[in-house]
């Protein structure tokens, strides 16, 4: 008589009980691509040969310095909705958006080093532009959120987060978008001017992704 066969009823691990591990593996992928974003957009900038070096207080430094902010902030949001987003199509626009403007705040750093400038300055944010001053709100220039605005940001979950995301995101970008619109006014830097062209470009497509989710999910 044969040995019976014993079989494994034991049921497989569901796939939200792997969750989570897979999560945390892509937070770490992208804290890493964000990492080398950055490098490579210092290395560029300052690789990248300049015929004129920006003073400081010129529109390219006053630019560079306050969309390094600017982009500081994006990217703590793109990771936020990367590493907590509960909708697939957030998460990848979050992590897009936070890979993408590290890279560029790499290489507008890059430009303040290689014009010898401080990463800070001492010029007050958005003098450079003409109408900058009346744009700057409790001191946080376009589009920016405030404390209370990340703090629930950071707090939230699941749907509201998605959302809530999406909704602040669109106005980060909008108010990155004129910022930028100012540089290309002001500014006859090639490297700068075709840097915040592409900026621009890239925001306007980020643009219509995120009011395209943010319809999607009746936000």
């Amino acid at each position: 008589m044969s040995t019976p066969t014993m079989i494994d009823t034991a049921e497989p691990a569901a796939p939200e009980e792997r969750r989570p591990s897979a999560r945390r593996w892509g937070t770490a992928a992208l804290a890493l691509a964000v990492v080398v974003g950055l490098l490579l957009g210092y290395a560029g900038g300052l690789l990248t040969p300049g015929l004129t070096r920006p003073g400081e207080t010129s529109a390219e430094a006053g630019f560079a310095r306050d969309m390094t902010t600017h982009h500081a902030q994006a990217v703590e949001m793109g990771l936020i909705a990367f590493d907590r987003g509960t909708d697939p199509e957030v998460r990848s626009i979050g992590g897009d958006i936070a890979t993408a403007q590290q890279g560029e705040l790499g290489i507008m750093q890059a430009w303040l080093r290689s014009w010898g400038l401080d990463p800070a300055g001492s010029e007050p944010p958005m003098s450079w532009m003409s109408d900058g001053a009346g744009l700057v709100k409790n001191g946080l220039m376009p589009g920016m959120a405030t404390p209370e605005e990340m703090a629930k940001l950071r707090a939230a979950d699941g749907r509201e987060l998605d959302v809530l995301f999406l909704q602040m995101m669109i106005k980060h970008h909008l108010g990155g978008i004129h910022m930028i619109d100012g540089v290309l006014d002001a500014s006859d830097e090639p490297d700068v001017v075709r840097t915040a062209q592409t900026m621009k470009n890239t925001q306007r497509k980020d643009l219509t992704n995120l009011q395209n989710a943010l319809k999607r999910l009746g936000g």
